[in-house]
């Protein structure tokens, strides 16, 4: 049987404060999303709380991306302060310990002091499953969205193909607070098979609020016959409206994938 090793004991008393950066991996179910809340676990203040059981100190981590509630990542970058004296690598087993099983530091180092993990990314890649199947799946009910009927991919790829490119993308969006920038530059929207999993693949600058969710939900739409491909042409170029049965999908098919940056990804 393995040992599990606890975590260090208080190193040498610091003499600067650094800025650490995490790469995470959770598993959203029982989140109310990344972002603190008064209420609710959210995945923000469970790392905070790890690393003030490790190091004593009360901070606040910022986050590349606020996941939504029931939403996945296995690339979430995030950046705190600290003073304390343990090196980069001791921070992925201390914090790892402190942590619940379905919240995981995958790599931890020192960056600049000026790092901001959400200002500076250039992008971010997030993945969307959905169960394509007659039945549902017992083993990805906590990770896919099911779709009984079959789905014409095709069709939805059409439709993905006006995606790409710098948009005003507020019809696709949940509604924003005054002033905030509703265009955003898409890279890339692709759809794949594998068996029953269809993988809905995105890389942006960034997302609005439920932009992925809502964006994907018409897809589906497209795919079962609903909705024409020519929709999301219309949606794009203003000629059409927000769909007001808004067919926006549940959290738990979202996964950040990975987050970007000038010099390295999160998932390199």
């Amino acid at each position: 049987m393995s040992v599990v090793e606890k975590p260090p004991q208080d190193p040498d008393p610091p003499d600067r404060e650094r800025r650490l950066v995490l790469v995470l991996e959770y598993e959203g179910t029982r989140y109310k999303g990344f972002q603190w809340q008064a209420e609710g676990p959210t995945i923000q203040g469970t790392v905070e709380q790890a690393i003030e059981r490790f190091t004593g100190e009360r901070i606040r981590v910022r986050g590349a991306s606020r996941t939504d509630s029931g939403a996945h990542a296995v690339g979430q970058v995030v950046d705190f302060l600290t003073c304390a004296a343990y090196p980069a690598e001791t921070f992925v087993k201390a914090l790892n310990w402190y942590l619940p099983p379905d919240v995981r530091v995958r790599a931890a180092w020192q960056g600049p002091m000026d790092f901001n993990s959400r200002f500076d990314a250039t992008s971010r890649v997030y993945r969307y499953t959905l169960w394509n199947d007659r039945t549902p799946s017992a083993l990805w009910r906590d990770f896919s969205h099911w779709v009984r009927f079959p789905l014409d991919l095709d069709q939805i790829r059409e439709a993905a193909g006006h995606l790409p490119g710098t948009h005003d993308v507020s019809a696709l969006a949940a509604g924003l607070p005054p002033g905030r920038n509703p265009v955003r530059n898409i890279k890339y929207w692709d759809v794949s098979r594998d068996g029953y999993l269809v993988y809905i693949d995105a890389e942006a600058n960034g997302f609005l609020p439920h932009q992925i969710r809502r964006t994907n939900g018409i897809l589906v739409e497209v795919g079962l016959g609903r909705l024409s491909a020519e929709v999301m042409k219309h949606i794009i170029d203003g000629t059409q409206g927000r769909i007001w049965n808004d067919p926006s999908l549940p959290a738990k098919g979202l996964c950040l994938r990975k987050v970007n940056y000038p010099n390295f990804s999160s998932m390199d």
